[in-house]
C-alpha cells in the first residue's frame, strides 16, 4: 500500500553487497568413523500378538494385542464374566483364556471393580 516503503525494500545496497561479496563460507563434514559393531543394536523379535475376543462390542475396540495384555473391552468383559459367574470365570481360566500371567490377574480381579448401576423405584425418586 506504501509505494516508498516498496522502493526501499527493492532498492540495491552497494555498501552491503560489497561487504556480502568478502564473505566465503566453508563446510565440511565430520569425518566418518567406522562402527566396530560392538555398539549395534540388533533388531528386536517382533511382538507376538493374538487376536481379541471381543464380542457384541468387537467395532468399539481394536483387533489385535500383544499376548500378555488386553484391550480395554476384553477387560471390561472379563471383569463383568468374573463378576456374574465368578465359579465358571476364575482368575486361572481367565490367565488361559485370555494369555495373561496369574498374578497379573489375581491383582485384576482384586483391584478392579466393574461400575454397577443401580435404579431406584419411583417413589423412591421423589423422596430424592
Amino acid at each position: 500500500d506504501h509505494p516508498e516503503i516498496q522502493e526501499e525494500i527493492y532498492r540495491k545496497d552497494d555498501r552491503l553487497l560489497a561487504l556480502l561479496k568478502d564473505v566465503y563460507v566453508e563446510s565440511r563434514d565430520p569425518p566418518v568413523r567406522v562402527k566396530d559393531g560392538s555398539g549395534e543394536h540388533l533388531p528386536c523379535k517382533q511382538e507376538e500378538k493374538r487376536l481379541t475376543k471381543l464380542g457384541h462390542l468387537g467395532n468399539l475396540d481394536v483387533k489385535k494385542v500383544p499376548k500378555g495384555k488386553i484391550s480395554i473391552v476384553e477387560a471390561l468383559t472379563l471383569l463383568n464374566n468374573h463378576k456374574l459367574n465368578p465359579q465358571i470365570w476364575t482368575a486361572e481360566k481367565i490367565a488361559v483364556e485370555y494369555s495373561l500371567e496369574l498374578k497379573e490377574v489375581n491383582s485384576l480381579l482384586e483391584f478392579f471393580i466393574p461400575f454397577a448401576v443401580q435404579e431406584f423405584p419411583k417413589e423412591t425418586k421423589k423422596a430424592i
